[in-house]
């Protein structure tokens, strides 16, 4: 066994990154290579598979490989990865096929426009699966699990503006999304249970079926619902053949090799302990057998042969489900042995209908004929990979139905004991059922795709196909050819995965031949009668066009959805009225019903009430009260926002006296900015609330605050005085000096104890920004008003129509301002005030890991600055502060925190350390005055969290900047267009007819006016 416990990623975690590295150079490469891209995108891929190969030794010993890197160790989750005998199968399956397919999309995609989205999607796939088979959390297995159904998501909806791609990915992501919610409880709910979410070690926990109890069977059937919604059983097997919608190597991949084999590899997984759960195997193989029936049925009837080799994969899903779910030695075996027979056929005859499609220009069997005569290759690959889908000597599929029916056989003599004899025949029958259909429909799709049909007038006009289009196809076939061979090599092979199983015969191994035995009496029988069935094609399709129409389970999907939209509709109705009061009341009441009616029940209330700490507080407190009473009876809209103001400022002033200085700036410069806010917006407002009288819905809008009030407040009493352990807050101050490097705890908390936290913050910051600014601006946030030059040499005019030359201008902004509309005082007191500001708000950036302050606040100070700019000179004065669009401000200080976050693992620290770093400036750091030695500078102390906070300071200035011309600049702006007199259109026709009549007739021009 390797175990890896490194700090850096090694083999596993190392092929997965280069996936997803290669997947976003995508467009870069498509422009350097056009459709030759895919030959790269093959690499990751290839280089897994001969990398997997190189590990066979370790693995056919039993051997694993294992890597673990810490993630969230307070949960006990690690990105743990791991391998063994089923992971390497499946990896082999995944990275294989995978390089064959992107190799194959060269020639797939040659004629189409480039669509690096498609190769990078395909590759990050395969880099997903590969770290979804490899996964040994739970966690980060349900990570993986996930991307595969966003990324099949993107490649079924490949061409978006089809209605059918559209659908089809809608469907699928629904399906599977809901499946992974399912299973995403249940491995919580196992992870609890078991203390741990690693894999391996549930696994090896060996629990006794007896002590198996309702919680952890609940879970792992929840977690079944996952494998069965990927998988597509039976009732949500509809997604799949919709999804061939999707180009076909990507149905190649995803639907034959890759995304529906992760449902059967989590059955896998879990057979050798959870096989036992109740409930395990009669919904396993009661499904899978289902579906195996459902899809070969319908296989039976499809003239679309992509189509039909669909509802096949949904038939061999099905099979596989069975197998799989039995959890037996010889059922394991037969389950693998399948698993990686379906793989190589299913993906060749999916590569195969691309080749036709792509040469004939159609799918449908009963438009082809003779097709086989042009591509004698493509056909021979087909008919091996057929001939290996239906079970026919000596291909990989029949060795692997032969060990399944004996597996089957095994079932009924007695491996299950606690099954009755009925059920057992009864399943090996619908198999048996299922491998007969099987037979019928591989025959209806070489025959509609290769055949000669006698009598079709349909000439098809047959393209001669590349060999590098044919490639991937036939290495594919010959590889169904082979597997037969290798039976013994094979069974070698797969021991270890099967040892893990507990009960059940021994298998046979897997063989060619095993004499005259039940198993070949049941393939030769399948065969047999698949050939009859397909012989009667036309009858079958009578008999089944004469069935009574059922509601399939599409349909009862899309009648589901549509009740759910309708539903939707309804309750949106109700609920979103568009009234405030009426949101605002729900929320309150929630409050009131549900944290009050706890507060109701609880019998252990503090015993002590402490009212303040000094009598200030309770002054303080009065104050807020007695604004906060004024404010709702207020009927100016002004009045009752500056009282809404006296209660923010209150606030501030409660951290000052609970010895919050920080915390009290901040609260300041945040009630500032919410006034000026208000103010803005409050110009488009009408001056006074309604004068409508008050309606008696008052009284209960009256209890509903009273009742939230005593709520809120008995929540802070209970929160308060029911304290049993010392605050977490006790150990910040040393902490953030120890690790931190700094004396301010709020700061030092902001930009690194939980820096992550602020790096959410800010980016809701620019989000909101932006929102704000989409409401107002179309093209850009800059107004980009008149130049500088321009107001330098401009004459006003007043209000009086008076024209007004070389005015004394303290803001050159406010020159475009009427005189009426100017305060020579404020503009002198901006002057002067503005540089100071600015000033302040760099210090408090500077000092603040040490003393009050920060970017934050530092940020708010200077984007003050800036409004204060706007009220005294208006928006071109805006733009003469800040001639920068705002967007940009912002994205400069959301990319400066990304990159000062992340810079630390480029010196080999984590994301987010910081360090401090101490220098000495001897040349600045002493200066000779008459009074003495004066230190300038000197000792030196700076940590790499500043830069941080630097990108805070920057996005918080954006959005002042964002705000000022959203809702100052650019209100003003509409308003100056609404203003301006209308262009007169008959006076500009008149004056344009009289220059025409003019330039026509120069002669109706006195002589002394005519030009020279």
């Amino acid at each position: 066994m390797l175990n890896t416990h490194g700090q850096g990623p090694t083999s596993l975690m190392l092929l997965i990154a280069v996936h997803f590295g290669l997947a976003a150079l995508a467009p870069l490469l498509s422009r350097l290579l056009g459709n030759r891209m895919y030959w790269v995108m093959a690499l990751p891929p290839a280089i897994t598979f001969g990398w997997l190969l190189f590990q066979a030794p370790v693995v056919l010993a039993g051997g694993h490989l294992v890597e673990t890197y810490a993630w969230i160790p307070g949960l006990g989750i690690d990105l743990a990865l791991r391998m063994g005998t089923l992971q390497w199968i499946l990896g082999l399956i995944v990275s294989g096929v995978g390089a064959l397919v992107l190799f194959h999309s060269r020639w797939y995609f040659a004629h189409d426009t480039p669509r690096p989205r498609c190769a990078g999607v395909m590759t990050a796939f395969a880099g997903t699966m590969f770290g979804l088979v490899t996964a040994d959390n739970f966690v980060l297995f349900y990570v993986f699990w996930e991307l595969t159904t966003v990324f099949s998501y993107l490649l079924i909806g490949h061409n978006p503006g089809r209605s059918a791609n559209r659908l089809a990915a809608l469907n699928a992501l629904i399906v599977t999304t809901f499946g992974g919610l399912a299973m995403l409880i249940g491995i919580l709910v196992l992870g609890a249970g078991a203390g741990t979410y690693t894999i391996s070690e549930l696994l090896a926990s060996g629990v006794d079926v007896d002590q198996w109890s309702v919680t952890t069977t609940v879970a792992v059937l929840l977690i079944i619902v996952g494998a069965l919604t990927k998988s597509a059983m039976v009732p949500f097997h509809f997604w799949l053949p919709g999804a061939m919608a999707a180009p076909t190597p990507v149905s190649a991949y995803l639907h034959a090799a890759a995304m529906v084999k992760a449902g059967i590899y989590l059955i896998a997984l879990l057979a050798p302990v959870f096989a036992a759960v109740p409930g395990w195997r009669p919904v396993l193989l009661t499904l899978g057998a289902i579906t195996m029936i459902v899809g070969g049925w319908r296989a039976l009837s499809q003239n679309d042969i992509k189509l039909l080799l669909a509802y096949g994969t949904v038939s061999q899903l099905g099979f596989m489900m069975v197998l799989c779910g039995l959890g037996t030695r010889s059922g394991a075996l037969a389950a693998l042995a399948v698993v990686i027979a379906h793989a190589l056929f299913k993906s060749t005859l999916f590569l195969v209908v691309g080749i036709v499609d792509h040469s004939t220009g159609t799918r449908d069997l009963r438009k082809l004929s003779r097709v086989g005569r042009h591509m004698p290759l493509v056909c021979a690959a087909a008919v091996l990979a057929g001939g290996s889908m239906a079970g026919f000597p000596p291909l990989l599929g029949f060795v692997a139905k032969e060990a399944a029916f004996e597996s089957l056989v095994y079932v009924i003599e007695g491996d299950l004991p606690w099954f009755t004899p009925a059920p057992t025949v009864l399943l090996a029958a619908a198999v048996v059922a299922g491998s007969i259909m099987t037979v019928a429909y591989t025959l209806r799709f070489l025959w509609g795709a290769f055949g000669d049909k006698r009598g079709s007038t349909i000439e098809l006009k047959v393209a001669p196909v590349p060999a590098g289009f044919a490639f991937s196809p036939i290495v594919l076939g010959l590889a169904c050819l082979v597997g037969g061979f290798v039976g013994h090599p094979l069974t070698a092979a797969l021991e270890p995965y099967v040892a893990t199983m507990t009960i059940g015969h021994e298998s046979h191994g897997l063989a060619l031949w095993h004499g005259f035995t039940v198993p070949l009496a049941m393939s030769a029988f399948a065969v047999a009668a698949g050939v009859l069935l397909f012989w009667a094609r036309h009858r079958v399709t009578r008999v089944q066009a004469g069935l009574p129409v059922t509601t399939s389970a599409e349909e009862m999907y899309l009648k589901l959805m549509r009740g759910v939209d309708r539903l939707a509709v309804e309750v949106t109705a109700v609920t979103q009225r568009g009234s405030l009061p009426l949101y605002l009341g729900i929320i309150l009441l929630t409050l009131v019903v549900l944290p009050g009616g706890t507060l109701m029940l609880l019998r252990a209330w503090p015993d002590q009430l402490r009212w303040w700490d000094s009598p200030a507080q309770a002054v303080v407190g009065l104050v807020m009260a007695v604004a906060a009473i004024a404010a709702v009876t207020a009927r100016g809209r002004l009045k009752a926002v500056i009282l809404v103001g006296v209660t923010g400022y209150g606030t501030a002033m409660m951290f000052l006296l609970h010895g919050a200085p920080d915390l009290a700036l901040t609260q300041v410069l945040v009630e500032t900015v919410t006034l000026i806010v208000f103010v803005l917006v409050m110009r488009k407002l009408p001056k006074y609330f309604t004068d409508r009288p008050l309606h008696s819905s008052r009284w209960w809008r009256l209890i509903v605050a009273v009742l939230s009030a005593l709520v809120i407040c008995g929540i802070a009493f209970v929160a308060a005085g029911s304290r049993i352990a010392e605050p977490v807050s006790a150990a910040f101050p040393e902490a953030a000096y120890t690790y931190g490097h700094g004396k301010n705890i709020v700061n030092v908390t902001l930009v690194d104890t939980r820096a992550w936290d602020t790096m959410g913050e800010i980016s809701v910051l620019v989000v909101a920004a932006t929102g704000v600014a989409s409401l107002i601006f179309i093209r850009t946030r800059y107004s980009r008003g008149t130049s500088v030059g321009q107001r330098r040499t401009a004459d006003h005019l007043s209000s009086t129509g008076q024209r007004t030359t070389g005015r004394l201008s303290w803001l050159r902004g406010g020159e475009t301002l009427s005189p009426v509309q100017r305060s020579i005082i404020f503009e002198v007191i901006t002057r002067l005030l503005f540089p100071v500001m600015i000033m302040v708000s760099i210090y408090l950036l500077l000092v603040g890991h040490n003393e009050p302050g920060g970017g934050f606040a530092g940020g708010l100070i200077a984007g003050l600055a800036l409004v204060i700019r706007y009220l005294a000179g208006g928006r071109n004065e805006l733009d003469e502060a800040a001639p920068i669009d705002a967007g940009r401000l912002l994205g400069l200080g959301l990319l400066v925190a990304i990159v000062s976050a992340v810079a630390p693992v480029a010196f080999g620290g984590k994301i987010l350390q910081s360090y401090a770093l101490d220098f000495h400036l001897p040349g600045l750091s002493e200066l000779a005055t008459p009074w003495g030695t004066v230190t300038l500078l000197g000792d030196v102390h700076v940590v790499t969290s500043m830069f941080f906070d630097i990108g805070v300071y920057l996005v918080v200035i954006g959005v002042l900047l964002d705000i000022a011309r959203s809702l100052g600049a650019g209100i003003d702006q509409h308003e100056e267009e609404d203003r301006a007199p209308a262009p007169q259109a008959g006076s500009d026709r008149a004056i344009s007819g009289v220059r025409r009549f003019l330039s026509e007739h120069p002669e109706a021009i006195p002589a002394e006016r005519r030009p020279s």
